[in-house]
């Protein structure tokens, strides 16, 4: 009996456990997932849960409830993986041994990294909307909240769903309208970034809308601290921005087990070769989702993209056929920008996002890097599809490349 191991039961360890589970014959393959907790959260609903579209129960359900009956599901955190004998070590000391195993624990927020960031103001002048308490209380804090200087700060880069905190700003804007107080809010955005976003085109059509929607923008900030006293941001360089309410994006990190075991880069991410999503430099291993250190989007899309090619990749090892699959970094998001509608940003490691029609030329019906209505029922849809398909490993009508159909070359 061989044993695939898939550490973390999120988005990207229960797609691979359900794909895998329908490939490997029962007989020569056991399959466990190992999860430190039992819920499953789907996690691009924080966003809409402090603007009170969503509620938190609209968002979570049992992991086991997605996993295949024939996968054994671990309920443990990690101690640390052994890759020199092929073994990973959970918290009681028990040892699980592998044939082939899956990184995908994951990344979460760490405001204790930012001095001043995690103290008595954690929850009161300063929030996340990356994990449930934080939006809950977020959502408590907004219902009350009479104005001020609203500042959202991303500590550094790379960050889970790069465009969600754009989103969070545009749907403050429409919030704080449709509440009759726009005008006692100074919305602010205070990034590490040259932009609004990481690419050149889709920064300055992005930029443009936080501009028409009164959004200003602090770029180049390398966050050093945060001035609790006097609520302030101060930079490395000593630049200062003041605010009344913080909506913080703190560093991400992975999974301390990845510290533990050695083999993650300085933020707990594990060097993935960016086309065949293998772990550098470890035999039998392979990353996928937010675990890995790769220049594509810690997002959702990238995960389902990435399943497809490293079922490939697997099934191609165990098979002992030529390597042929390989990952193009391709992500697909919905932006949320508020008032009832939102944006579409389709791309690669190569080709940032382009305006055009997706996923048919000249028909849609997703408009790209541009409003409409249908983009924002295609967000709000795809919570359907992430539960009753995208988790089960269900194949979607969506290629697994990026292709450049229907996108403008400008």
């Amino acid at each position: 009996m061989r044993h695939m191991l898939i550490l973390g039961g999120g988005t990207a360890g229960t797609i691979m456990a359900n794909k895998l589970a329908r490939a490997l014959d029962e007989r020569d393959w056991r399959i466990t997932v190992v999860d430190g907790k039992e819920e499953h959260y789907y996690q691009p609903g924080f966003l809409f849960v402090p603007f009170d579209i969503y509620r938190m129960r609209d968002l979570v359900r049992p992991r086991r409830q997605y996993l295949p009956g024939r996968v054994r599901f671990i309920l443990s955190s990690i101690d640390h993986i052994d890759a020199g004998k092929k073994k990973v070590v959970l918290a009681n000391g028990e040892a699980l041994r592998y044939d082939c195993l899956i990184i995908g624990t994951g990344a979460d927020i760490h405001p204790e990294q930012t001095e001043g960031l995690l103290d008595e103001g954690w929850g009161r002048s300063k929030f996340d909307f990356y994990t449930p308490l934080g939006a809950e209380r977020l959502a408590r804090f907004l219902k009350t909240w009479q104005g001020g200087r609203l500042v959202l700060s991303i500590a550094e880069m790379p960050i889970k769903c790069p465009v969600a905190p754009l989103e969070f700003l545009f749907l403050a804007d429409a919030y704080f309208t449709e509440r009759g107080m726009r005008d006692k809010v100074d919305i602010h955005l205070v990034t590490p970034l040259s932009g609004a976003f990481t690419k050149p085109t889709s920064s300055r059509v992005l930029g443009e809308f936080l501009e028409r929607k009164g959004i200003s923008v602090t770029p180049d900030f390398g966050l050093a601290r945060v001035d609790n006293d006097e609520k302030k941001l101060v930079a490395w360089d000593d630049s200062e921005v003041k605010y009344d309410l913080l909506v913080s994006i703190p560093t991400n990190m992975g999974d301390p087990a990845i510290a533990r075991s050695g083999i993650g880069n300085e933020l707990n991410f594990v060097p993935t070769n960016r086309q065949t999503l293998s772990a550098e430099g470890l035999e039998d291993v392979f990353v996928i989702g937010d675990a890995t250190n790769l220049p594509a989007s810690k997002a959702g899309s990238v995960a389902h993209f990435e399943s497809e090619i490293l079922f490939e990749k697997i099934m191609e090892h165990i098979e002992g056929r030529a390597p042929r699959a390989q990952f193009d970094g391709h992500a697909n998001c919905f932006i949320e920008s508020g008032y009832g509608k939102g944006m579409l940003i389709d791309f690669n490691y190569e080709t940032e996002p382009l305006p055009g029609a997706f996923p048919l030329p000249g028909v849609g019906p997703f408009k790209l890097l541009g409003e409409s209505a249908i983009n924002h029922y295609g967000k709000l849809m795809f919570r359907w599809v992430y539960w009753n398909l995208l988790l089960r490993g269900v194949e979607l009508p969506i290629a697994n490349e990026m292709l450049m159909a229907g996108k403008q070359v400008v």
